[in-house]
């Protein structure tokens, strides 16, 4: 195997022209020069240098050699370069992927942050609801899942998962603003029992379900969608009314819409997800601190 070292004063070697030179260049005596060069040859198996009075001029072997080794010294430099940016916290790629309540606020929030202080880490934002994302974490197609779990709604964790519990998010009833409901600090989810109701995605549906059986009754759910912005849109529109969490209420975008906490109250788990070896990767360490520190900043609101 070529040895960096040798390559870089083979490359002198050709630049100045003899062992003496480039020895001076790179403050190496010039028999450690010819030593190299010696290795290098039984390395590759032929020579690469033959003498023509007193300069030194390149085989056929050594003018092959030659034209790689510029490229080869650059590409480590390069290599070198990057990985002392990425142990630096200046440079590194970190792939996301939230359930979309969390990629509009909490992402946004984070991101904000690591601009900031380290601007040379890039976010990829994906999108996914649990497990699916949790399951895309496994496969490697990203480095940090960001999930929700209800009570008897755990996600499943496999063994070379870490999980880090980031906050609790309460959930809310989405109601237009002149509903007769509205004028309440909280209401019960059986006082609302009449109502039509949209409902989410499928595991924010199946905890639905089970929270109103526990109130003894079955909604009228007359929409499903995992779409934030559409379960707001039909709550305005008078088509129903939803439980949603709270996050969903720091991008209200109809200002006629209000949430109400629930009695008794009902929250849900978030928690970021990273495979236990990437626990030491400085860059995936640095987003997990602006996820927790952005989660922080909503509690103590």
């Amino acid at each position: 195997m070529l040895d960096s070292r040798h390559l870089a004063t083979f490359h002198e070697v050709v630049r100045t022209g003899s062992y003496s030179a480039a020895a001076r260049a790179l403050g190496y005596t010039q028999p450690a020069v010819t030593q190299q060069m010696k290795a290098l040859e039984r390395t590759v198996g032929l020579a690469l240098f033959v003498r023509v009075g007193r300069r030194l001029k390149l085989t056929e072997a050594g003018e092959a050699l030659s034209r790689h080794t510029g490229v080869i010294l650059g590409n480590l430099s390069a290599a070198q370069q990057q990985l002392k940016g990425l142990a630096g916290l200046r440079a590194g790629r970190v792939r996301v992927c939230a359930f979309p309540s969390a990629n509009a606020t909490l992402l946004p929030e984070a991101i904000a942050q690591l601009t900031v202080e380290h601007p040379g880490i890039r976010i990829e934002l994906l999108e996914d609801e649990p497990p699916e994302s949790v399951q895309r974490l496994v496969r490697g197609e990203c480095d940090i899942a960001l999930t929700f779990s209800y009570p008897g709604l755990q996600v499943e964790v496999p063994t070379e998962v870490v999980e880090l519990p980031l906050t609790e998010d309460l959930l809310t009833v989405l109601l237009p603003a002149g509903h007769p409901m509205a004028r309440r600090q909280a209401v019960r989810l059986s006082d609302l029992s009449g109502e039509r109701w949209i409902a989410g995605c499928p595991r924010c549906r199946a905890n639905f379900l089970h929270v109103c059986a526990e109130e003894g009754f079955t909604p009228d759910i007359v929409f499903s969608t995992d779409d934030n912005l559409a379960v707001q849109s039909l709550v305005m529109a008078g088509a129903g009314v939803a439980l949603v969490p709270a996050l969903v209420l720091s991008f209200l975008c109809h200002a006629k819409l209000t949430g109400r906490a629930v009695k008794p109250h009902t929250r849900r788990k978030v928690s970021a997800y990273v495979l236990r070896e990437h626990c030491r990767v400085p860059a995936t360490i640095l987003v997990l601190d602006a996820l927790k520190a952005a989660a922080a900043a909503r509690d103590g609101c």
